[in-house]
């Protein structure tokens, strides 16, 4: 079964499981324009709660990356409900899809820019060059599939799509929050004669952000080859 195939039935569950709620706000009147500003809102607020955890918390304090995981994941589920919200109430429209998608990139733009700012302030600094290398990559992913629809390629293919980089970024800090709480924020584990820790608390967040760097843009590599494959028949 392919990837695509696998994401399809994936997303048609989740949509059946949503579906009373999503009729539920078409009744009340809520747009989907109106959810896709909820999203973005609650996105900034992401990015609040790291910059907040990076002022006021500590190095072993990693109870803001939890609760920031936490709201990636409530914010996640507005980007489904928008265009199921469109869809049901037959409010779909050219400018929903664009508001969409460009509210979709500022939304990434400042989840990330909190996971930069809190890497940075507490001296992951290795950690902080990945999250920004997987913000390109996130970044090109959506680009690289918008340019090829633009000269009429659908070009969807790769591991690191919107909801794969919220689903992993949210599950991964929620994890870092817990395992805080249960080993504490500052456990690191060494190897004799190894200059650095092979592993401390705050990877459990930072090595899912680093196969994020790497998988992301290999699928924007592999989409831009795709696209060319498709061009040249």
């Amino acid at each position: 079964m392919s990837q695509i195939v696998m994401r399809d039935r994936l997303q048609r569950g989740i949509y059946t499981i949503i579906d009373p709620l999503v009729r539920g706000l078409v009744r009340i009147g809520i747009t989907p324009n109106f959810i896709t500003t909820t999203g973005l809102v609650l996105n900034i607020g992401v990015a609040i709660v790291f910059i907040v955890g990076a002022e006021e918390g500590n190095r072993g304090d990693l109870r803001y990356v939890g609760w920031a995981g936490g709201l990636i994941l409530f914010a996640g589920l507005f980007d489904m409900l928008d265009g199921q919200v469109a869809r049901v109430g037959n409010m779909s429209s050219r400018f929903g899809a664009l508001y969409d998608s460009v509210l979709d990139r500022y939304s990434e733009l400042f989840m990330f820019l909190g996971i930069c700012y809190y890497l940075v302030a507490h001296h992951y600094f290795l950690s902080s060059l990945f999250a920004f290398i997987a913000l390109i990559g996130s970044m090109m992913v959506s680009y690289t599939r918008a340019r090829s629809e633009g000269l009429g390629i659908q070009n969807k293919g790769g591991l690191m799509q919107r909801p794969e980089r919220v689903v992993l970024t949210a599950v991964s800090a929620i994890a870092c929050g817990i395992t805080a709480s249960a080993i504490g924020g500052d456990y690191k584990l060494s190897v004799p004669g190894l200059p650095f820790h092979v592993f401390e608390t705050m990877s459990v967040f930072t090595i899912p952000i680093t196969v994020m760097a790497v998988l992301t843009n290999i699928t924007a590599i592999k989409r831009l080859v795709d696209a060319k494959k498709a061009l040249d028949k």
